[in-house]
């Protein structure tokens, strides 16, 4: 039997030029951080849990945080057991965000496309999307590499 409804995934902004997209079960949850700060924080409570914040689009003019609103957005990512943290957070900017259902379409290839922490880049109705490789995103996280060291550590909160 085939799901004639598609699959769905997650389409994420990470910045003006980085547009992820993901399985919907990879995602925890999108919080919405009420702040007067213009850039992500380095690390969020989610659920009980210390999360660091990976930010791709620092220093570039999609920004995060909504002046209308006075919040911004963090993507919760769903983490590989065993590793230096179970969740991890990805700041969202940019226009993008949404649900993207990936049946009958025929996406055009674009490893020319590529960037880092990307394992595939094409195109769907005249959008291109990055495919991250989540593993490697979290390597990097413990290793201190795409976050502050001592974000890089989420533990759960004390009781």
């Amino acid at each position: 039997m085939t799901n004639r409804a598609g699959y769905p995934c997650i389409a994420l902004p990470c910045s003006a030029s980085r547009l992820w997209l993901i399985p919907q079960i990879c995602l925890g949850e999108i919080v919405t951080l009420a702040t007067a700060q213009e850039l992500p924080p380095a690390q969020i409570f989610w659920r009980g849990e210390l999360v660091p914040v990976v930010d791709f689009g620092a220093g570039e003019q999609a920004g995060w945080r909504d002046s209308r609103t006075g919040s911004g957005l963090v993507a919760v990512i769903l983490g590989q057991e065993g590793q230096s943290c179970r969740f991890w957070g990805l700041a969202l900017r940019g226009a993008g965000l949404g649900v993207v259902t990936l049946a009958g379409a025929e996406p055009e290839d674009l490893p020319e496309a590529l960037q880092d922490y990307a394992c595939a880049a094409f195109r769907l109705h005249d959008t291109v999307y990055q495919i991250p490789d989540l593993a490697a995103v979290q390597r990097a996280i413990g290793e201190g590499i795409l976050v502050s060291p001592e974000a890089a550590h989420g533990h759960q909160l004390e009781q």
